[in-house]
């Protein structure tokens, strides 16, 4: 079986050193859609050396290697093809802000594989710490379509939640460009599902589409920008499912929802709590890309 799950479960961990300057974050908030307008103030903290913040998903991409989904093809106990890898999903734990630049010890692992029947899922676990401690956690959730069905445990509902019933507090837009996930593939992304539209048709879809990570990050700059006054240091916790997929030149709708301890005050009198967010793709009637989205902020 391509999937061997006692073999990736029993691997011991895959370290790398990784390192990272203001270029790489730069290219990154390029990659997602910063920089628009170029010279508004608040996207030069995106763009520009001497103002420059990290948006905590950049973490997704830091030092340039495969991103987990790539990479969990490569773990140990694992032998599959690619054109039938799905992302599904991704969650990423901050231990202190990511710096501008910084050099660290990536450690990853399988930590979970789930059978789902006509399918196998594998959760890759990457622990980040530099010289000062741990940085940040991710994980990230692959889909195999046809390794499942060896009678393995199936694992947490792969079923997405419908989106709070209340109006949302917030809604905003972000146009894709036409060439926005060719650019995004500079940050180490280079799967041919997101540039090459023959790779792309024998995926299953009608042209390439945008990276999940992409969309990922260019969510989390709409929720830091709309409710946390661009503060990408209160940010603690972001967590999605890919529920659909994004193509170029289409525009997200990203609504915001505030749930819990929105009340409470943190160190400095900054408000603790969690967004609930729903993305769609606005030309596709609403179609649902990420869904059970949260993001824990202090």
């Amino acid at each position: 079986m391509p999937v061997d799950a006692a073999g990736a479960l029993a691997a011991a961990p895959r370290v790398r050193e990784i390192a990272w300057d203001h270029k790489d974050v730069q290219l990154y908030h390029l990659g997602i859609g910063a920089g628009r307008p170029a010279t508004d103030p608040r996207e030069l903290r995106y763009t520009l050396e001497s103002r420059l913040h990290v948006l905590p998903s950049f973490a997704t991409v830091a030092g340039g290697g495969a991103p987990g989904v790539i990479g969990t093809l490569s773990a140990p106990g694992v032998d599959v093809d690619l054109a039938r890898v799905l992302h599904g999903g991704q969650r990423l734990r901050l231990h202190r802000p990511v710096p501008v630049r910084g050099r660290a010890s990536a450690a990853s692992r399988v930590v979970a594989v789930y059978d789902k029947g006509t399918a196998a899922v594998l959760v890759l676990r990457t622990e980040v710490t530099d010289a000062d401690g741990p940085l940040w956690t991710d994980e990230a959730e692959v889909f195999v379509r046809g390794e499942g069905g060896w009678g393995g445990e199936r694992g947490p509902s792969g079923r997405p939640s419908p989106p709070p019933a209340d109006p949302p507090d917030q809604i905003v837009e972000r146009a894709v460009r036409e060439d926005q996930a060719l650019l995004y593939r500079l940050c180490g992304d280079w799967n041919p599902l997101h540039a090459d539209p023959e790779f792309a048709a024998r995926a299953g879809f009608e042209r390439p589409v945008l990276h999940g990570l992409c969309t990922y990050g260019a969510t989390l700059k709409a929720v830091v920008d709309t409710l946390l006054d661009g503060d990408v240091a209160r940010v603690r916790d972001y967590r999605t499912r890919f529920a659909g997929v994004v193509y170029p030149g289409e525009t997200l709708r990203v609504r915001m929802w505030r749930t819990a301890g929105t009340g409470s005050a943190g160190p400095g009198g900054a408000r603790t709590g969690e967004a609930r967010v729903a993305v769609s793709a606005v030309e596709r009637d609403d179609a649902p890309v990420l869904a059970d989205t949260v993001v824990r902020y202090g």
